[in-house]
């Protein structure tokens, strides 16, 4: 069980206690943002460089907020958001080689003081997550292989030391994945009390 298949039961959980869920995904989320990630993960007309990217995924990222999460978190809601800028120091800084620096400061121009509350890490070894996605066509970043992949993979641990991450060992079976999702809900919402 991966981020994706958990949304869905995250804000069921929060649903049934009467929060307000926005559910959205990055890049994506707005009409030009779902445009740009079509750029970032799927087109083949030209190579993309990796500068490039890591501004694209920015721009999405602004119109993102702008659009769609800083107005449901005005009005209180509950945002569950599918990546934020953790991937981006993960894909762009740990599997492209770019500076941290030009993440973070692109990231204090486009969400000044905006972090998550909770990040889950859904961990899994490259070998693993391509095993799962064989029978699908892999997007762009998913097509570099696996030492690309190892490379992001070491850099979302390296980042996990933060306290507002939990790792999830994800190559578990789907019950036990998602109560421990589940148990950091819990614990996020038992804090905010």
């Amino acid at each position: 069980m991966g981020k994706s298949t958990c949304v869905p039961h995250i804000a069921r959980f929060l649903g049934r206690r009467g929060i307000e869920v926005l559910s959205t995904r990055e890049p994506g989320g707005t009409a030009i943002a779902e445009s740009i990630r079509e750029i970032l993960l799927w087109s083949e007309k030209e190579a993309l460089d990796s500068v490039t990217e890591l501004l694209l995924n920015f721009a999405s990222r602004r119109q993102h907020l702008c659009e769609v999460i800083r107005p449901a978190l005005e009005r209180g809601a509950f945002v569950l958001c599918d990546r934020f800028t953790d991937s981006t120091h993960a894909y762009q800084g740990g599997g492209r080689g770019l500076p941290a620096a030009w993440i973070d400061y692109l990231s204090d121009m486009v969400h000044p003081g905006l972090q998550p509350d909770l990040t889950l890490l859904f961990d899994l070894t490259p070998q693993e997550g391509l095993k799962r996605i064989a029978s699908t066509r892999p997007d762009r970043y998913e097509g570099e292989g696996s030492e690309f992949l190892e490379r992001v993979r070491e850099s979302y641990l390296e980042r996990s030391g933060a306290a507002r991450f939990t790792v999830i060992d994800a190559a578990r079976d789907e019950a036990r994945v998602l109560a421990d999702v589940l148990a950091a809900i819990r614990a996020l919402l038992d804090s905010r009390k």
